[in-house]
């Protein structure tokens, strides 16, 4: 095992636009996998995949630093698909953790799309939804499990099934997985995993305990990096304004009344993400909101209706972020206007919907005041 430092760094010196003009059909990929990508209208990679999908199908262990939004996810479910066509062996051959069920399950979707006849469904494993479901999918012989570490650690504890015949370990948003406290339920889950195994390791970024992972989880990795992930992008503008605690709806329905598309509003508490939106909603702006008291039937409205359009505003509690939501149902971050109407964080790197570190706000004191509304936008 290795650590962050001692980790083979592989990085080409071709400019990202040119390392992304390949095409799937060039790839060295099965002909099936082609054809599936084709069906679903995948025609170019990203760069992140054009680095990635060949490492990875060499059976190496790849640990890749980029932003979300870059195309990790078939960074992954191709060389997993590709595994599981050439290795029958019944049983779970590959396990995907990811920090939440939205994510679980657009992973679970995009694997569904792509894997036609020839494979069995993925299994789909989160809290919030029926537990029957999830078993039977594995009973039936699903051999990918999509997981969140949580509900995952919870029926390894029962024994209500087994990783004996796992190949493949993948940890996609592994950074954010540490922010929400999920190291212990890896640890627990990692430590029943055969060894020999391929793992893969997707994060935005690699600082604190990141650093754990790597040197306990993965072996001789090829290291891939793409982009800073400690500036922000370069269509990324923010702006902080000072105002007075009992002036911040009135500000915050000045801007949304400024902006045009739809908008973004972040709230400290559950109770806040309620006021927030049923206040804009008596206001005439339509607002939807999420928080973890909502039940999964309703954040799937909510988010729906906001991808619609038929919810201008969608509300979130902070504290769960929203990190994941530019992949969740094919949301596009770059269309978005986002408003936090609590605070900012004091790291730059925990600010709101995964943008990056913001350079030159180490000590970000002056955006912690109480009463401050804090507005990012997101521009083409």
């Amino acid at each position: 095992m290795l650590n962050v430092s001692e980790v083979n760094a592989e990085r080409s010196s071709e400019p990202l636009a040119e390392r992304a003009s390949a095409r799937f059909s060039e790839m060295l990929i099965s002909p099936y996998v082609k054809e599936r990508l084709a069906a679903a209208r995948f025609i170019t990679p990203t760069p992140v995949q054009v680095a990635a999908i060949p490492q990875a199908m060499e059976g190496k262990d790849v640990l890749a630093t980029a932003q979300t939004g870059t195309g990790k996810t078939l960074a992954f479910l191709i060389p997993v698909i590709e595994k599981l066509l050439k290795d029958k062996t019944p049983g779970i051959a590959a396990l995907v953790l990811v920090p939440t069920r939205e994510l679980a399950m657009q992973v679970v979707d995009q694997y569904n799309a792509l894997r036609g006849k020839l494979l069995l469904p993925a299994a789909l494993v989160v809290g919030g939804l029926s537990e029957g479901a999830q078993l039977q999918a594995i009973r039936k012989g699903a051999r990918l499990v999509v997981a969140t570490p949580g509900r995952l650690e919870d029926y390894l504890d029962r024994r209500l099934f087994h990783f004996n015949a796992l190949r493949m370990l993948i940890l996609d948003e592994a950074d954010r997985m540490l922010d929400m406290g999920f190291l212990p339920a890896i640890k627990r889950i990692v430590s029943i995993l055969p060894k020999e195994r391929q793992t893969m390791c997707f994060s935005a970024t690699m600082e604190g305990d990141m650093a754990r992972i790597v040197k306990d989880y993965l072996r001789n990795a090829v290291r891939l990096s793409f982009g800073s992930t400690s500036k922000p992008s370069e269509n990324v503008r923010i702006q902080a304004f000072e105002v007075a605690t009992d002036r911040k709806q009135e500000m915050l329905q000045r801007l949304l009344a400024q902006e045009k598309g739809k908008c973004l509003v972040f709230a400290r508490t559950k109770r806040g993400t309620e006021r927030i939106a049923e206040s804009l909603n008596r206001k005439g702006f339509s607002a939807a909101m999420i928080h973890g008291d909502r039940s999964q039937s309703q954040r799937t409205t909510a988010l729906t209706g906001f991808q619609q359009g038929r919810f201008r505003v969608l509300v979130k509690e902070q504290r769960s972020e929203l990190f994941q939501l530019e992949r969740s149902l094919g949301i596009k971050m770059e269309r978005l206007r986002a408003d936090d109407t609590a605070s900012v964080p004091k790291e730059s790197e925990r600010l709101p919907v995964n943008l990056p570190g913001v350079e030159n706000y180490q000590k970000p004191a002056r955006f912690v005041l109480p009463g401050e509304v804090f507005q990012t936008q997101l521009e083409n």
